[in-house]
């Protein structure tokens, strides 16, 4: 697929000729991305590729009714009149999705610098009920994913999967994923027992903290709010995919999980950041109105510090994030493309930024579209 960017004449948006690095963009995995590099013993039921007259290129995945059709998740660029869920062969979709060579050009065309790198068919395995499946899918997954990145080492960082068997398997996973190189982990929406915030999974929070690795939890990865669950009109359910991930940052503020762990990053990724605000302020008012009679923990500080402070989100074109920075943290903010995905600000991810950054303060721009990301994930410069 080739799509022309807008040209524009841009102010400069960050100083020295620097470009955005976008923190939050995914993968098309490739029909062998599992197959290829699963333990053998799950590969006859690996997650495959089939063509469906109806859907197109579907990965169907044993042991879920739902399979996933690709022509949606890679539809960047595509104007919204022709953004369809069927009726795509894999050939037609962005060939950087699984090849470097073609995703660097791809990075060229949004003009962007590098990316962080994050699964597609993997967040809805999240979903998958067999953990050992989920283990060896995920497993698969991260072998495949060295070899993406390595083949673009400073302009490609991934995010590593673990399937969260249990604590001892999450901590085994922390180290491999910071061995093969990657930036972060990224964990499913929902834990195996009890919540994120139980006294359990305080070695597991240890340990990330230990390797320096960021906690992502990434939208469509919780199955209370995932895809299809609906109320109302089909569409009222896009409204409803960010609730699942502001659910687990209240997990991580009111269980006190930063009270214990304070040097853990979490990060909130493709949820908007918009809302934080309101979000911190309605945090703050259940804890000073609300917390006896409620049987609330007794935190240090109040919900928002904690928010503001530990919490890193990434939006693409929420303009009202751009306009209520100041309110979240301008440190804590970052910016994305969600390439190749049909959120995806690609290829026209500079004039929306010119439209939308260009009224921050240049020190608030460095850090929203690049410095925060570097930091948080010790990039090279």
């Amino acid at each position: 697929m080739t799509v022309e960017p807008i040209s524009i004449t841009p102010i400069e948006l960050l100083s020295g000729g620097r470009r955005p690095i976008s923190a939050d963009s995914h993968v098309t995995e490739p029909p062998d991305c599992y197959s290829a590099y699963i333990d053998p013993k799950f590969r006859d039921i690996a997650p495959k590729l089939v063509w469906d007259e109806k859907r197109g290129d579907t990965f169907v995945i044993d042991g879920m009714k739902q399979p996933i059709p690709m022509g949606l998740v890679a539809a960047a660029g595509k104007p919204a009149d022709q953004l369809t869920l069927g009726g795509v062969r894999f050939e037609e979709l962005h060939k950087g999705g699984w090849d470097s060579k073609a995703r660097v050009a791809d990075q060229e065309t949004d003009g962007v610098a590098g990316e962080i790198v994050y699964p597609t068919v993997g967040m809805l395995l999240c979903n998958h009920p067999d953990s050992a499946y989920r283990k060896a899918c995920f497993d698969a997954y991260n072998r495949w994913l060295e070899g993406f990145v390595g083949g673009a080492p400073d302009r490609l960082f991934g995010i590593g999967q673990t399937a969260l068997v249990d604590v001892a398997s999450a901590i085994a996973d922390l180290h491999a994923i910071k061995k093969a190189g990657f930036v972060g982990v990224m964990m499913q929406g929902d834990p195996p027992e009890h919540d994120f915030d139980h006294p359990m999974y305080d070695p597991l929070w240890s340990t990330a903290v230990e390797l320096d690795l960021p906690v992502s939890f990434h939208i469509l990865t919780s199955r209370e709010h995932g895809i299809g669950k609906t109320r109302g009109p089909r569409i009222n359910g896009f409204q409803s995919i960010i609730r699942g991930n502001q659910d687990i940052l209240g997990t991580f503020v009111f269980g006190g999980v930063f009270d214990r762990h304070p040097d853990l990053k979490v990060v909130c990724v493709e949820a908007d950041a918009g809302w934080a605000p309101h979000f911190m302020y309605r945090m703050d008012h259940a804890y000073k109105r609300h917390r006896h009679w409620m049987q609330g923990r007794e935190l240090k500080r109040m919900p928002s510090e904690y928010f503001r402070d530990h919490i890193w989100l990434t939006f693409q074109d929420d303009w009202v994030a751009f306009k209520v920075a100041d309110m979240v943290n301008t440190e804590r903010l970052m910016w994305a493309n969600d390439f190749p995905h049909s959120d995806s600000t690609w290829p026209w991810s500079q004039a929306m930024l010119q439209e939308q950054a260009i009224q921050l303060s240049q020190p608030a721009r460095e850090a929203i579209l690049r410095g925060n990301v570097e930091r948080l994930y010790h990039l090279p410069h």
